[in-house]
């Protein structure tokens, strides 16, 4: 019995430093908090006092989850009703020139967090942006004119820039583990060697032991196996035209900003694509039907002029194929 007794109390003493180490609830405490709830008795019809089912308390323990939904009926259902406001969601653009649209992207799903949370207390705090300093060299720095612009008020929005990516890490943690933020938003710039599978993990526990949303923007970065439970791949689309108050169109004229999502990582194995447009006015998504884009996708970039070259030996642009005639020279 001696012998029992030890070994059950020292694995005890395993389970909780793993839980000090992962950010997670003391299973011990844990444990006696749910015992003393079982103990408790609640009064039945008759007003005679009874302890609760296990099925009963088990519900009760466990609150319905919260989730940011998109309000695209499409994209809410391949998320199963929305991203999760206690995990890793990561949304990264396919090359530095897309930062734009990963950023914008970011933003609206922030705008949107933040009016679903007026009238709670969630509303009051702030929204921390966590720049990674070389990849804000390339990104740039949110801005607070577009900032607003784009939905967000400036005053409930921080911005942080370390200037090594283990700092941005644990600032990050720190961030999460505070549960002063509505959201934690860490930008990095590619796929950094010092930011892996651990380090994804240990972020995405840290955000479900928070109860807190973290989104990794990742610029310019490649499919890499994370932690993350929804991984978005975000590009420009062509802009449709400013509508009119007659529904007609304004010739000439740039609307919404739109996206191009692509949701490769999700509990769906079936990849979905679909073209979004942001109405910071309103703070919703619209989805954008093929019939309605300028042209389909693959037809033309939404960047403007062709490609820049690899290599510094070459001309500043790629030049553009054509028919090549040939003049007999003249005497």
């Amino acid at each position: 019995m001696a012998e029992a007794a030890v070994a059950r109390e020292t694995l005890f003493v395993l389970r909780e430093t793993i839980a000090r180490l992962e950010g997670r609830p003391i299973p011990a405490l844990a444990a006696a908090a749910y015992e003393m709830l079982a103990a408790k008795p609640v009064m039945g019809s008759a007003g005679i006092g009874k302890p609760l089912p296990a099925q009963a308390r088990s519900a009760q323990s466990k609150p319905a989850q919260p989730f940011l939904a998109t309000g695209v009926d499409d994209l809410d259902a391949a998320l199963q009703g929305g991203l999760p406001l206690d995990a890793l969601t990561e949304i990264r653009s396919l090359g530095l020139r897309d930062a734009g649209a990963a950023s914008g992207f970011t933003l609206a799903l922030a705008a949107r967090l933040h009016a679903q949370a007026s009238g709670t207390d969630a509303a009051a705090s702030p929204i921390l942006w966590i720049g990674d300093t070389v990849a804000t060299m390339e990104a740039g720095l949110p801005y607070a004119i577009g900032i607003r612009n784009f939905g967000l008020e400036p005053e409930a929005f921080l911005q942080a820039s370390p200037r090594k990516l283990e700092d941005a890490l644990w600032v990050a943690e720190a961030a999460l583990g505070s549960a002063a933020f509505t959201l934690v938003i860490l930008e990095v710039r590619g796929n950094p060697a010092r930011f892996g599978l651990t380090e994804s993990r240990r972020l995405a526990l840290r955000a479900k032991a928070a109860g807190r949303p973290l989104f990794l923007l990742r610029q310019g970065g490649e499919e890499e196996a994370s932690s993350a439970l929804f991984r978005f791949s975000v590009e420009p689309a062509p802009a449709l035209a400013r509508p009119l108050p007659d529904g007609s169109v304004l010739g000439g004229s740039i609307g919404h900003p739109a996206f191009r999502l692509t949701l490769e990582k999700s509990r769906n194995p079936a990849p979905l694509s679909i073209t979004l447009e942001w109405n910071a006015h309103d703070r919703r998504f619209a989805p954008v039907l093929d019939t309605q884009r300028p042209a389909f996708p693959g037809e033309h970039a939404a960047h403007f002029g062709a490609d820049l070259p690899a290599s510094a030996d070459r001309p500043h642009r790629a030049q553009a194929l054509g028919p090549v005639l040939a003049f007999d020279r003249q005497a």
